[in-house]
């Protein structure tokens, strides 16, 4: 080889192994670049359960023409689980479910695939549009009657429902009613308690002093036993006026639910409808009951 040529050779060979060794740093920094990257995605995808629900809360609410425009959910509404005897009337019949028959319209939701949802639930899919079951149900016993707790929770429990109760505080502790250990028992299943009202008056009828009766009183008691906020409401007969809806706001409810009638148009989560279980029903009726009435 021409000697000449020699520190031309090793000038390029100088010149290669820079660049390699370049290029290695680059591909290093790369590398860990990419790792970075991927950790940062592990870490986002990890915390996107928190990010949803702090979205939620924080998210823009529905207005009442967005929530009228949702689909209804089913909600049934059941006051005592028991049978008939010869002192009911024709129209107490309508409120009594006989045990047999309760039993086997919880057989025929689970076999149908509902599954019973809680009122929070209720109130984000309404406001918030979150996602519910695709069959879902409520399930609501008003009036406190203690076959609810002997005779209806068993079947709930058999299939994994939960309820709402909606709780007459005069009640509590006498003959045929709940007691504060039973209801407190319910919250604490997973159950929630809702106000039904001191004992079961007309809210189209009250004024003054009759909310604090009515309505603070028992919902203090009702916080009392369980422990925890009382934010639904149930008017009892199912009977509301539009004057009631700023005075249940103002004492901390975010929901109240009347029977088969038409729903505020500008307060709808204040008029949320359910229909009667009637006594006089059979399974099938009740099906088809709750597929045409929502």
């Amino acid at each position: 080889m021409n000697k000449k040529l020699i520190p031309f050779y090793v000038l390029v060979l100088s010149i290669f192994l820079s660049s390699c060794q370049s290029n290695s740093k680059t591909l290093a920094s790369d590398s860990a670049d990419s790792t970075s990257a991927t950790q940062n995605v592990e870490e986002s995808s990890s915390d996107e359960p928190e990010k949803a629900e702090t979205q939620q809360k924080g998210g823009k609410k529905a207005n009442a023409a967005e929530i009228l425009a949702r689909p209804q959910v089913p909600i049934l509404c059941y006051h005592q689980i028991r049978n008939w005897v010869s002192t009911d009337g024709k129209m107490g019949k309508d409120y009594i479910v006989p045990i047999a028959e309760f039993k086997s319209q919880m057989k025929m939701l689970a076999d149908s695939g509902y599954q019973t949802i809680l009122p929070d639930q209720l109130y984000n899919y309404l406001v918030y549009g979150t996602k519910l079951p695709k069959k879902p149900i409520m399930l609501t016993f008003d009036d406190t009657k203690l076959d609810q707790y002997t005779n209806a929770l068993p079947e709930l429990k058999k299939y994994g429902f939960k309820g709402v109760f909606f709780i007459m505080t005069v009640s509590l502790g006498k003959p045929n009613y709940m007691s504060k250990a039973q209801v407190k028992e319910l919250s604490d299943a997973g159950h929630v308690i809702g106000s039904h009202t001191y004992d079961h008056q007309n809210v189209k009828k009250y004024q003054g002093e009759d909310w604090i009766t009515q309505i603070e009183k028992p919902t203090k008691t009702l916080k009392e036993i369980t422990g925890k906020d009382v934010n639904y409401f149930a008017y009892p007969f199912g009977l509301w006026n539009k004057e009631a809806i700023p005075e249940l706001k103002k004492r901390g409810f975010t929901s109240a639910f009347i029977l088969a009638e038409k729903r505020d148009e500008n307060d709808p989560l204040f008029t949320i409808r359910r229909i009667i279980a009637s006594g006089y029903w059979n399974t099938r009726t009740l099906h088809n009951s709750i597929v045409k009435s929502f």
